[in-house]
């Protein structure tokens, strides 16, 4: 079973609806145990970094993840999900993050609004997997003020917003969506199909 967590953030129910509508069997749960056992695991979010860090730790479940990355399962942060993969946020402080991936997360510091909300084109660093579906331009729909900086070596596609906004990332069985995919129409749901590919 895929499991979403739910960590008392995101919309889980359109998430999982998404993935449902793509093949994907999902069950959203905050069990220890269901999550231990689960084949991959889902981690959206929407919000603050550090809520949602306390959040995870109250529940008991960041040892969980880890655990379960360290046995090889895939594991795909989405939006806020994808921000706590990293190292540490620098949102309303410095706040560690699981640390799966190197790198911080930081301010939107550009000219333009922030948060950097709707639809958004994509281009691609390096071939992978999770592409096989969708084309270089293709449209998704971003909702965030805060992005990822790294070294990039875990960089699959990325947007312009002024600067490189860091849209699909992915460190061998951690993948990351910056935008909504289950907001982006086919897009969206192109990259669920080839999410689906990969954990079979």
């Amino acid at each position: 079973m895929n499991i979403i967590i739910d960590y008392g953030l995101g919309n889980l129910a359109s998430v999982s609806r998404a993935f449902e509508r793509e093949g994907i069997e999902c069950k959203i749960s905050r069990d220890v145990e269901e999550i231990r056992n689960a084949d991959s695991l889902i981690l959206p979010g929407v919000g603050a970094f550090q809520y949602a860090m306390s959040s995870l730790e109250e529940m008991k479940l960041i040892p969980v993840i880890k655990e379960h990355v360290d046995r090889g399962k895939y594991l795909l942060g989405i939006c806020l999900g994808m921000q706590l993969l990293y190292e540490k946020s620098y949102e309303n402080g410095e706040h560690e993050g699981l640390g799966l991936i190197e790198g911080t997360v930081e301010k939107l510091d550009v000219n333009l609004k922030v948060p950097h909300m709707g639809w958004n084109s994509i281009s691609f660093n390096k071939q992978d997997p999770i592409l096989k579906y969708i084309n270089e331009g293709n449209y998704v729909y971003f909702v965030h003020s805060y992005y990822i900086k790294s070294s990039n070596s875990e960089l699959i596609a990325y947007g312009e917003y002024e600067v490189r906004v860091p849209a699909i990332v992915r460190k061998g069985n951690v993948l990351g969506f910056q935008f909504h995919p289950e907001k982006s129409g086919e897009v969206g749901a192109n990259l669920i199909k080839a999410y689906r590919e990969m954990i079979r």
